[in-house]
This record gives C-alpha cells, sequence and structure tokens, in this order.
C-alpha cells in the first residue's frame, strides 16, 4: 500500500513509520555504519530549490525555481499526489495536508490511481506555486526510498518533487546523516551560498527553524556551518534581515539539471 493511501486510512500508521525511520536515520552516526542501499550515491541526488524572493542573483540569472519550471515542462509525464503522507501522519498544524508530491517521468504513472493524477504541464506549475505560497520548500532529483514509500518498480526513470515543512518532512532525518555522505547525496545548488552579516543580534530564530541542525550561536552571533544545504528557511525567518542567500554561478540551473539527469531519465 502507498504512502499516500495509507496515510489517508491510517495516519498512526504513518506516524509509526516516520518514527522509525527517525531511529534508524540515527545510526548513521555510529562508527563505521554503512548507508542502506537506497541511499548509494548511484541512486540518490536530491537538492532544496530556496523560495526567498531576496535571493541575489548576478544580471539575469533566473531564480532557483525555474529549475523546477523546466523540469516540469521537459517531463514526459506529471502526477499529482492529493496527500502529503508526511504532514497527514504527523498531524501538521502549519502547512495544508492536500500538497502531495509531484512524481515525474514514465514511472510516476505507475502511482496508485486512488491518491493521484496525471496532470498537464500548466497544472502542474500551479501546484508547485500553491505550495510555494504556503511556504513549503522543494527538494528535487532521484530518491531511491521514493520507489518503496510509492510502490514503483525502480527504472531509473521517476523524478521527485517532495514540498518540506520542517516539522514533518523526512529530510530531517538528514540532521543525523555524516556531513561526507550529505555532499555527495544532498548537495547544494552550484554557487550557492548563504552568510550572516553584522545585523545578526543573536535572536537564534534561525537556529531554531534550522530543523537539520546547521546552525549554532557563537558568541551570540549565529554561525552557518557545513551541514547547511541551502533551503533558505533562515533568511525567510530572520527578523533582522541578517540572513544572505546568493548564488554567483550564473549556470547553476543548468548544473543542477545535468547532475539530475545522470541519475534519472525523466523526459
Amino acid at each position: 500500500m502507498s504512502q499516500a493511501r495509507l496515510a489517508s486510512k491510517d495516519p498512526a500508521r504513518i506516524k509509526r513509520g516516520i518514527d522509525t525511520l527517525d531511529a534508524l536515520s540515527r545510526l548513521a552516526r555510529v562508527p563505521g555504519m554503512r548507508l542502506h542501499p537506497w541511499m548509494r550515491h548511484d541512486r540518490t541526488d536530491i537538492r532544496w530549490l530556496p523560495i526567498n524572493r531576496d535571493i541575489e542573483l548576478p544580471g539575469d540569472t533566473p531564480v532557483p525555481l525555474a529549475i523546477l519550471e523546466m523540469l516540469i515542462g521537459q517531463a514526459s509525464h506529471r502526477v499529482i499526489h492529493d496527500i502529503c503522507g508526511c504532514r497527514t501522519g504527523c498531524g501538521c498544524e502549519r502547512h495544508p495536508h492536500d500538497i502531495g508530491c509531484l512524481l515525474m517521468g514514465d514511472s510516476a504513472i505507475e502511482s496508485d490511481p486512488d491518491t493521484c493524477r496525471e496532470v498537464d504541464v500548466v497544472e502542474a506549475l500551479e501546484h508547485a506555486r500553491r505550495a510555494v505560497e504556503t511556504g513549503l520548500v522543494p527538494v528535487v532529483g532521484k530518491v531511491r526510498v521514493d520507489n518503496t514509500i510509492f510502490g514503483i518498480k525502480e527504472r531509473r526513470r521517476l523524478l521527485t518533487v517532495c514540498f518540506c515543512c520542517d516539522c514533518c518532512c523526512i529530510t530531517r532525518f538528514t540532521r543525523h546523516t555524516p556531513v561526507r555522505h550529505l555532499e555527495s547525496l544532498f548537495p547544494r545548488l552550484d554557487g550557492i551560498s548563504v552568510s550572516v552579516n553584522e545585523k545578526c543580534d543573536g535572536c537564534g530564530d534561525c537556529v531554531d527553524r534550522c530543523y537539520i541542525g546547521a546552525i549554532r550561536m557563537v558568541e551570540k552571533k549565529a554561525v552557518i556551518g557545513e551541514r547547511c544545504r541551502a533551503c533558505g528557511r533562515c533568511a525567510t525567518v530572520c527578523p533582522r534581515d541578517a540572513v544572505r542567500v546568493s548564488i554567483d554561478d550564473p549556470a547553476f540551473a543548468e548544473k543542477a539539471i545535468e547532475r539530475i539527469r545522470a541519475h534519472v531519465k525523466y523526459d
């Protein structure tokens, strides 16, 4: 049974499954422990697309969300899931439960028809825009575990777009993943950086919001650590506009799509 159907029928069971994933993910911290085969570097490659409107970009460089628009336009099939299993199972109170994942590629149409529907480019773009408008951050790429979650055979023809909240999404378990693995499994966008300027007054809002533990306070100032995947949530919540997200590589979008294509064929 797919995650979406299970969540609609038995949210408590999904919550137990998520708690189990949390416990298992902590094993990644044990010295010598190997990653699960689903997380092999040749089977998973995902990245966040920050939704901040004030990202600093060179010249006429497109905003990060242009990557998602390109992928939607090029995909052979686009399937929208009508429920987010994570938010439903965890009882999310901050974001809508009816904004589920967007799957693309030939394998996307193998999804459970009771919980999803195939859509055209226009409706897929509207789904993505609605998600972003509610504050959900897209995470895009090839995610091997999604084949199991959605009950789809692995053929390397499934591209996933998960619209993440920081309270329920299973991407929060990456806080347990060693940095050496994050660099290959969950890279930043090319050329993106996150910095803290002199406006920081040490309020700690960004630390509280960073659900992968990539920010800490040092002498009452926020410091961005190497675990940062540049999702941009910290910049969104900073009350003093002290956190800046910038991209200095005009070709970042093309590079991201090229890397995704190396792991999955979606068109």
